[in-house]
């Protein structure tokens, strides 16, 4: 096979859409642009979201504002406090040992674990993410933080 001899697949070439050549094209008189008004007179150009002078959609939505951010992580956080209730001192703390005490709800986010309240006993604790004020009181417990990675 030589280069010259390829050929694009069927259906993806179109031939080119002439106007204004007689009404036996199919695209004369009007030329696709309908009867009269501003957008059939030639130098037609309206900014995007124009409506004519009545107020545009994105002025009468003006509450919708910002933006999503979709690198955003959402984490199922969890306080020390929580911890300190539900696990025995010397213990390991993972996500499942967490899910199966009831303190999350599923495996699907990553685990944070924020500094609200104390800890009385040393825990190992694996998870995401920690706070500042959670990594001190684990370790000033006598405890391990210890960082999984996703």
């Amino acid at each position: 096979m030589l280069q010259n001899d390829l050929r694009p697949p069927g259906g993806t070439k179109h031939k080119r859409k002439r106007v204004g050549r007689g009404n036996a094209s199919g695209h004369g008189t009007y030329s696709g642009r309908g009867l009269k008004g501003q957008k059939s007179r030639s130098g037609a150009k309206l900014r995007i979201g124009f409506e004519g002078g009545q107020l545009p959609l994105i002025q009468r939505m003006s509450r919708k504002r910002g933006f999503t951010n979709i690198f955003r992580v959402d984490y199922a956080e969890v306080n020390l406090s929580s911890l300190a209730s539900r696990f025995p001192a010397g213990s390991e703390v993972t996500p499942e040992t967490l899910m199966r005490a009831g303190v999350i709800k599923n495996l699907k986010k990553p685990v944070k674990v924020l500094g609200q309240g104390d800890l009385e006993g040393a825990l190992t604790v694996h998870a995401h993410k920690f706070s500042a004020a959670a990594r001190e009181k684990i370790e000033a417990a006598g405890g391990k933080a210890e960082v999984i990675e996703a």
